[in-house]
């Protein structure tokens, strides 16, 4: 039998035995990789670095080994599966594993749960790989994979970030604790949450949103116009007394406007815990009233819950034994907005502050939607319903040790992977592994809107199309910064491109190719910049890790055009004045951007968009974009208003466009000033289809 959490907690506090090169005397402990960072990630990397056979040590801030692999979030967000492979596929084959023993399922038969899952089942008995796992589960993997290859873990250890890092020029030698414990090594692997090691060292990095214009992005940036998920689906009065702007605003509103659409801002995605829940009655405890508890903190949900919004329990989603993954879900859930944008580089005193807030706010939460009177009471008895698992997290109140860290630091290397690559506009040189989830950012701040209601700001969620391949560079700083450093978790990353990447199979994926670039770059005695390419590839691929996929995003036969790089004034159909609901659609390439809105065949006459931009005076062409198919409409009435007047015409979308490309030429008008294109639904015979409007001089 494995030995328990405890046992192995306890073994593992006691002193690391001198390995090779290892000193006895209380000095400096010498190892060829040091791993700073007790993440999946951290793991990930140590067990390579041992099974290449080099000496490795961890090094954890964290006593509990898994980061939020075993922290909660046990409803793996992982995109394609087939994406997974290496140590983070053995990762899910062990869950697997576990899962077939009858003495794991305590309070739920295996019958009972059945295959829960989205898209891909939750145990896929075929590949032996199981994606949906209990907190406690993670932790006993992760914790019998450094004991089967007897790494050392030392806990609780925490980087001196002001005077920790030893360099001899752009090498690091040693990292030191705040207890005075140092660490030396030829190569160092930073796979903490926060990149604390990689700032330390000195290598660049950054924190927030950059601007869309930074790297030629649509999703960067703030976003008020996409932030459509996860928002208010009604009107919700966001002052103390409804109506009444000078009664001050409730709690959690940012009192400031929320900034232009793709500008750059310090702002980093919300935070929260993926609680473990259950409703069994044997294992449930039930909500309790946190010290400081303030129901006024709830008020503005508790008016959006009163408004009749139902969505509360849709992210309570189901792993074994009758518990829960909870997740954020929604306007006001457990995402605490705005409350940790300053998180990334504050001290350990400021995180534990503004973890202890977030703890507070969260189970002031729970207490609230299973207490509060003036919650419904269809809500309110379902949320007394559950409670925390009394098995998981047991030496913590039961409460995860891991807050989710959905965004931190970002390094800035000579390589930055962007929204441009994860969509296949550009080549991602030198692949190490996948990725294949959604852009996914959740909300950054909530304010007041124009139309003096409570709104989010920050949500996005838009999928790459497929999945995509991440490169060795952007895991490398640049050498003139640190040579024998990796950075597999705060990688070098756009905010929106991070918002996929982010993902912890991915993080498993990217520690193992660090780890196994670090060997290399022992053996070859190099840097880890100028590691031979062709080795790399060769041992990763020898592992197990998948580097490409015939349908990746590189493969496209067609790929969407990017607004920013065509000639002209273009306009994307987000920039459309909008009459009525248009639905947003990928699904035919090419088209320009993120997709392209049809009217859903209904609601014909009530529908019309215009684009409308300034134009200096002259003659411009003027082009629409479209994707042809049978269900188009026929018969598309199109109006441009120019200096000349109205110009009308009807459009067969059916037809392929004339091009280049997507575009189909509507004629070439005078403008002086203000330019419009009228796109309207009435009378017509299938889908109508907007996607973008380009004005070329002629």
């Amino acid at each position: 039998m494995s030995p328990t959490i405890p046992a192995l907690l306890f073994l593992a506090s006691l002193s690391i035995a001198p390995g090779p090169g290892q000193e006895r005397d209380g000095g400096p402990q010498s190892f060829d990789v040091v791993v700073y960072g007790g993440t999946s990630a951290g793991i990930a990397a140590a067990v390579q670095a041992d099974r290449m056979g080099k000496s490795v040590v961890v090094v954890s801030p964290d006593v509990h080994l898994g980061g939020l692999s075993s922290g909660g979030l046990g409803w793996t967000d992982s995109g394609r599966k087939e994406a997974i492979g290496g140590l983070a596929r053995e990762f899910y084959h062990r869950v697997w594993r576990h899962y077939q023993d009858d003495d794991a399922w305590r309070w739920q038969s295996r019958a009972e749960y059945g295959n829960k899952g989205q898209g891909t089942p939750a145990i896929d008995g075929n590949q032996r790989t199981m994606w949906i796992f209990e907190p406690h589960v993670a932790e006993e993997i992760f914790e019998a994979l450094v004991a089967e290859h007897d790494i050392p873990v030392v806990r609780d250890a925490w980087l001196d970030r002001e005077s920790g890092v030893e360099k001899d020029g752009n090498r690091i030698v040693s990292i030191t604790t705040i207890d005075g414990r140092t660490f030396s090594g030829k190569q160092f692997i930073d796979a903490t949450y926060e990149g604390d090691l990689m700032a330390a060292a000195g290598v660049s990095y950054t924190v927030g949103r950059e601007s869309n214009a930074t790297y030629g992005e649509t999703l960067n940036g703030v976003q008020t116009a996409r932030a459509v998920s996860h928002q208010f689906d009604f009107p919700v009065d966001p002052y103390v007394v409804p109506g009444d702007p000078s009664s001050g605003l409730l709690p959690r509103i940012h009192p400031g406007p929320p900034g232009e659409d793709g500008q750059g801002d310090h702002r980093v995605q919300a935070y929260c815990f993926r609680m473990c829940l259950t409703d069994h009655p044997d294992n449930r405890l039930p909500f309790e009233k946190p010290e400081g508890y303030d129901p006024a903190e709830y008020e503005l949900l508790g008016r959006y819950l009163r408004g009749g919004w139902k969505g509360v329990f849709n992210k309570f989603d189901p792993i074994p034994n009758r518990k829960t993954d909870t997740n954020n879900h929604g306007a006001f859930s457990t995402d605490n907005i705005g409350r940790n944008d300053d998180y990334p580089e504050a001290s350990y005193e400021r995180r534990r502050e503004i973890i202890a807030e977030h703890e507070r706010y969260q189970k002031g939460l729970m207490y609230f939607l299973a207490n509060d009177p003036g919650v419904p009471e269809d809500i309110r008895s379902r949320a007394a319903s559950y409670g925390l698992a009394r098995d998981e997290f047991v030496d913590n109140g039961h409460w995860p040790h891991q807050i989710y860290v959905r965004e931190a630091r970002r390094m800035v290397s000579d390589f930055v992977m962007t929204e441009r690559h994860l969509r296949g506009l550009e080549p991602t040189p030198d692949p190490v592994g996948m990725g294949s989830y959604n852009m996914d950012s959740h909300n950054v701040q909530r304010y007041v809107d124009e139309h003096g209601h409570a709104r989010n700001e920050g949500d996005i969620q838009v999928s790459p199309g497929g999945p995509y391949s991440i490169s060795y560079r952007a895991l490398v700083p640049r050498a003139e910064e640190c040579v024998n450093l990796l950075v597999p978790v705060c990688l070098s990353s756009s905010h929106i491109a991070y918002g996929s990447i982010r993902m912890e199979p991915v993080f498993m994926i990217l520690g193992q190719s660090a780890a196994t670039a670090s060997c290399l770059a022992i053996d070859h005695g190099s840097t880890v910049q100028a590691i031979p390419p062709d080795a790399l590839r060769d041992r990763l691929l020898a592992d197990g890790q998948v580097l490409d996929l015939p349908d990746s995003t590189a493969h496209r036969p067609s790929v969407p055009l990017s607004s920013s790089d065509l000639d002209g004034v273009v306009l994307d159909d987000t920039a459309a004045e909008l009459v009525g609901a248009w639905p947003t659609s990928s699904a035919l390439l090419p088209f320009v951007d993120l997709g392209y809105r049809h009217d859903a065949d209904a609601g014909k006459g009530t529908k019309h968009a215009t684009f409308r931009t300034p134009l200096e005076p002259g003659r411009y062409e003027v082009l629409l974009s479209y994707t042809p198919n049978p269900n188009r409409a026929s018969n598309v009435p199109i109006t441009i208003r120019h200096a000349g007047g109205p110009s009308s015409l009807c459009l067969n979308q059916r037809r392929p466009p004339s091009g280049p490309g997507p575009f189909h030429s509507l004629g070439t008008f005078p403008f002086a000033g203000e330019a419009a294109v009228e796109i309207r639904t009435e009378g017509t015979d299938g889908h109508v289809i907007i996607d973008a409007v380009q004005f070329l001089p002629r």
